[in-house]
């Protein structure tokens, strides 16, 4: 089967060893990974969100699904991976239809989570959390696009009583049920990770990364995974210097969250560069 160049790349990049897809939510942001040497770059629901002053699982199916246009044109030489939520359905047959219209963007892979987005219920029932999956699988199998479909366990942030335990039985489904790449965002330690990986029977693991675990790259590869992402913790980080700054000068009268800022380079040449190298 010939697929793209970019499915083609994002498949041998899940062969062996450990690789970072950081999160970009807008063009600035890709190409400046793109830059630095990343060789998969994944979209981030909750980083794209707040640039469109709305919560995270608050944009609407369409307006994902043309930011998810952009990121790929952004990065045409790259693989993009779609943090599609829920497939933005309930029923295996609406996420089916809404996958395939995420692979139509030129994402080389996407990733459908089992959680509700809902208060109360929070993760879909095992069965209908597996029947979404391989919904999901035959969607991307008619497609013939080679994207590769990973499956979310959400039990450790949804707050699951036993959030490795549910995990674990969720990915060992999800595996069987058609998934090229399992992920249960939210462990911790190495020892709940490398848990995620035996659950996920040889299939490639994504590991999440959202904050400071006192876990190295190298940590998280020697646990067995094969990915990482960084979800909207680069967004965040951006938010947080821009949050503590506005305080500053609200509260205080003072510019002092301007102290760490250096000058506009490196990002004036860099994009300037860049432009160039793209016309």
């Amino acid at each position: 089967m010939t697929y793209s160049p970019q499915v083609d790349a994002f498949r041998k990049l899940h062969e062996s060893g450990c690789f970072v897809m950081p999160n970009p939510w807008d063009e600035g942001s890709a190409r400046w990974l793109r830059g630095q040497g990343f060789r998969a770059l994944a979209s981030t629901s909750a980083g794209f969100a707040f640039t469109q002053a709305r919560a995270d699982q608050d944009v609407p199916r369409d307006m994902m699904l043309a930011h998810l246009s952009e990121l790929v044109k952004a990065v045409p030489d790259l693989p993009v991976n779609a943090d599609f939520e829920n497939g933005y359905a309930d029923t295996p047959d609406g996420v089916a239809a809404n996958v395939k219209l995420c692979i139509a963007t030129g994402v080389a892979g996407l990733s459908i989570e089992d959680a509700t987005g809902r208060a109360g219920e929070t993760l879909y029932p095992f069965e209908l959390a597996v029947e979404r999956i391989k919904a999901a699988r035959r969607a991307v199998d008619e497609t013939g696009s080679g994207v590769l479909l990973t499956a979310r366990a959400e039990c450790f942030l949804t707050g699951h009583p036993e959030p490795l335990k549910e995990a674990v039985r969720r990915i060992e489904a999800f595996a069987e049920a058609g998934a090229d790449v399992l992920y249960a965002p939210g462990p911790r330690t190495a020892a709940d990770i490398a848990a995620i990986v035996a659950a996920a029977g040889g299939k490639p693991v994504n590991a999440l990364v959202y904050g400071d675990f006192g876990l190295s790259v190298s940590d998280i590869a020697a646990a067995g995974a094969r990915r990482i992402s960084i979800g909207g913790a680069l967004a965040r980080a951006a938010w947080a210097a821009f949050i503590e700054a506005t305080r500053l000068i609200k509260d205080e009268g003072s510019f002092k969250g301007f102290a760490g800022n250096g000058p506009s380079a490196p990002l004036n040449p860099f994009f300037r560069d860049d432009l160039k190298g793209r016309s």
